[in-house]
């Protein structure tokens, strides 16, 4: 009879369970220069697979850090690989995950959208073109567009000129709608970041090797692991997400 009675109570608790006892959403981290393209993509991914999707955008240096205070992240996508680097360092990185998602370019960015092109090299009076106005920049020695921003411009011989009016902030998208209100005159962002902004124009292109390759590396985090997650992980990095990604100006490096 005892027997019978914890039949009868294991199928009432097998059946009260969810399909899934873990159904929270995937929880994606993502530099916020992904902000467009990514809430396009994962968008059509919950349409097509009935999947939820959660975006916590941010630069890539906050995110990280907030990933090793534990997060409930189940993946990563960083604008820089040093960042990466320092979770997979610390054990957080389902082994094996890690790869290169996309690539970008850096561009100097003016507001309004018909803005007379700048040339940089090292003859550009970059403090002339700013006047008494400033140059917004993400967070030059944390956030990857700011990193990137600086090392671009230090070898060029103009971060001198500047480094005294630039107006740092906690990330490239801030910096851009610093320029795209006219409170900054000029700023340094992504290419994907001013296709974003009508409001400003694309005045020069920082030439590829004034700065390390712009890296995007995307890793599943080691915290869980899920069939919803892995799906999409795959999403990614199929023909859909590349059709956005490339139309927001980035380039995708996984085929």
């Amino acid at each position: 009879m005892r027997n019978n009675v914890l039949a009868i109570l294991a199928l009432i608790v097998t059946t009260a369970m969810p399909a899934h006892a873990d159904d929270r959403p995937v929880t994606v981290f993502a530099a916020a220069s992904l902000t467009t393209a990514l809430t396009e993509i994962a968008e059509r991914f919950e349409s097509e697979t009935g999947i939820d999707v959660v975006l916590s955008f941010a630069g890539s240096s906050a995110l990280a850090r907030q990933i090793e205070a534990g997060a409930p992240a189940d993946i990563f996508i960083s604008a820089n690989p040093g960042w990466m680097d320092r979770i997979e360092q610390a054990g957080l990185v389902e082994p094996g995950s890690r790869h290169d998602l996309l690539g970008n370019e850096l561009v100097l960015i003016a507001h309004g959208g018909n803005a007379a092109p700048v040339t940089l090299d090292a003859q550009t009076d970059l403090a002339a073109e700013l006047g008494q106005g400033r140059l917004a920049m993400a967070l030059v020695d944390a956030v990857p567009a700011g990193i990137y921003g600086k090392a671009a411009l230090e070898r060029l011989g103009l971060w001198g000129q500047v480094a005294g009016q630039v107006a740092q902030t906690d990330n490239v998208r801030a910096a851009l709608a610093l320029v795209a209100a006219g409170a900054a005159p000029l700023g340094v962002v992504y290419a994907s970041d001013a296709l974003a902004e009508p409001r400003v124009s694309v005045v020069a292109r920082f030439p590829a090797e004034t700065h390390p390759p712009i890296l995007y590396p995307l890793a599943d985090l080691a915290n869980r692991d899920t069939a919803e997650e892995s799906a999409f992980v795959d999403y990614l990095s199929g023909p859909d997400a590349r059709a956005v990604f490339e139309a927001q100006g980035f380039s995708v490096l996984r085929p």
